[in-house]
């Protein structure tokens, strides 16, 4: 897979850690359509789409079957290949070109130098897709600003992708009210002249429906957990010592391995980890839980302030890196760098660090731990959302236009192990990169040009490819693949909820006050009396928006 990733900070951001990871194929439907916000008097594209109304507009599901991969998906996981091909055994996927010479402008975020127009990996992609793109990129760490500015206007780019993590405010609604409906296009058997979009999970598909209409083209991704805990499996080997088990062996190993006059710390900012050693309700709209007949919210939660609280002791102790506390710097370099024993990222870093370090030690090895309950018996974890990044198509666009831009994505949603995948991922051989020996390596041109941009418009089924580091893709999805015997589904899962616009911004004080309780800026008694103000201020009356939404869809998670 290719990098161009969010920045991997110390400090656990949302956005950072939400955009470098993608999301996956399980989802549930059922019960009534509800259309129109529960509680009354809410906006019509409020509340989910469910029963027959949603099955009419999901496209039909035909599995591809180009390449089988080496590791086949198990438990939510991605698919994993180990090896890559020569360019002349690659299989084609597309094999007439869909795309129909039209111009169009797409809108979406990038993390890193934005390509200069006219660059040959794009003129590669607009040639072999049959399109010609006028990308309108913008920095991801400010994406948010620039797209609700852009929503908010008149000149709405002809196509649009909006992360999950940025549907707040009024986006959800703008959503509902400037793009386009892709029914027409892609419901049941409409989609079958598109067969990589029809390859898509339907769990992928369930979450691309807003305001009653089939508007996102998804890109999904595993449904198990994409925050690891990492640790340098080799110096653990070298010091005889062995990954934690339970919340406590955690710490005292930290407490063994702490050594700040040598300008050694134990770990990093391990809060993310937290959530899912407690087993702590997900973020919204997936943060309830029935407890005899009621609804409680994440943030209610015995296991929500216990995983502060250990997160917290973590930071009192000292084993934390001060990058971490000031949030500065990337503590998954110095972790790379022996400064740091563990700290938890993104899955995708397992590959990062290690492409980079084997270059000058081949000795290198940092693996993720499996989690664990805090007693050590087995973690709680729960299903993440079948899709959480989407393009929409603007609803001025014309029909060429429109399906010009579903001919894009047919190309960009190929499997691994085809020639269209290949080119989106790699670019151009012999300009972006070498194929030896089964390895592929992209060259300066490559890592300058070849920019993660192409899957937003729409991806495969999840998988994970590193021929040049064959142990770590088996290592990853075996990861995922045991995480996911211990992961259930929350409530609602895999449905796409939209609360009301007023409730939007009712907990975005939490991930702060996370921050400052977990380095003690904060006490523990300060989120619960902040847990208790969310009751009175909206909290409540949200909830019984959610039950009523409850008794229409019925129990997800049962």
């Amino acid at each position: 897979m290719t990098s161009n990733s969010p920045s991997t900070g110390s400090g656990p951001d949302r956005r950072t850690f939400l955009a470098s990871s993608g999301l996956a194929a399980l989802a549930v439907a059922g019960g009534a359509p509800l259309l129109t916000a529960c509680g009354g008097g809410g906006s019509k594209n409020e509340g989910a789409t469910t029963g027959k109304k949603l099955k009419d507009l999901l496209p039909a599901y035909v599995a591809s079957d180009l390449v089988a991969p080496d590791i086949p998906a198990r438990n939510g996981s991605a698919a994993g290949f180990t090896k890559a091909l020569p360019a002349a055994e690659l299989k084609t996927s597309v094999p007439k070109k869909l795309g129909r010479g039209g111009e169009f402008t797409v809108m979406a975020p990038i993390w890193g130098n934005v390509p200069k127009q006219g660059n040959p990996y794009w003129k590669a992609m607009d040639e072999a897709a049959g399109v010609r793109v006028t990308w309108q990129n913008q920095q991801g760490d400010t994406y948010g600003q620039k797209l609700g500015a852009v929503l908010a206007s008149s000149g709405v780019p002809d196509a649009v992708v909006v992360p999950g993590w940025e549907l707040t405010g009024k986006i959800p609604s703008a959503i509902a009210n400037k793009f386009a409906d892709l029914g027409p296009y892609l419901s049941g058997d409409r989609v079958e002249q598109y067969p990589n979009l029809a390859a898509i999970p339907t769990g992928a598909w369930r979450r691309s429906v807003f305001g009653g209409k089939l508007r996102g083209l998804p890109m999904p991704a595993a449904t198990t957990p994409n925050i690891a805990p990492f640790y340098r499996t080799d110096l653990f080997e070298e010091e005889g010592l062995e990954a934690p088990t339970s919340a406590q062996e955690f710490y005292d190993l930290c407490k063994q391995l702490n050594a700040p006059g040598s300008k050694v710390w134990a770990c990093g900012d391990m809060t993310w980890a937290a959530w899912n050693i407690f087993g702590v309700l997900p973020e919204k709209p997936y943060y309830w839980q029935l407890v005899d007949g009621k609804l409680v919210n994440r943030y209610e939660t015995d296991a929500y302030l216990e995983a502060l609280e250990w997160s917290r002791k973590l930071y009192s102790a000292g084993f934390v890196h001060p990058d971490a506390k000031a949030e500065t710097g990337s503590i998954g370099d110095l972790c790379a760098a022996g400064k740091v024993w563990m700290y938890c990222q993104d899955l995708s870093d397992w590959y990062g660090k290690a492409a980079v370090q084997r270059v000058e030690d081949k000795k290198f090895r940092m693996e993720a731990f499996d989690y664990f309950a805090p007693d050590g018996g087995d973690p709680t974890l729960y299903a993440r959302p079948p899709a959480d990044i989407w393009t929409f198509i603007s609803e001025k666009a014309d029909e060429r236009t429109v399906r010009d831009i579903l001919a894009l994505a047919d190309f960009t949603a190929a499997p691994y192990g085809s020639k269209e995948q290949r080119l989106r991922m790699y670019g151009v051989e012999g300009v972006h990169h070498t194929y030896e020996d089964g390895v592929l390596t992209k060259n300066g041109k490559g890592n300058d040009e070849v920019f993660s941009t192409y899957e937003y418009l729409a991806s495969p089924a999840p998988f994970v490819a590193y021929a040049d580091l064959p142990d770590v893709t088996r290592g990853m999805v075996r990861w995922q693949q045991r995480q996911g015997e211990h992961t259930r589904k929350p409530l609602f899962h895999g449905m796409m909820i939209i609360e009301p616009t007023r409730y939007t911004e009712l907990n975005a004080e939490f991930e702060d006050l996370e921050k400052d309780v977990v380095r003690g800026r904060k006490k523990v008694s300060d989120m619960q009396r902040a847990a208790s103000d969310w009751k009175s201020g909206g909290g409540d009356k949200l909830r019984d928006w959610y039950r009523e939404l409850l008794d229409e869809t019925g129990d997800s998670a049962a």
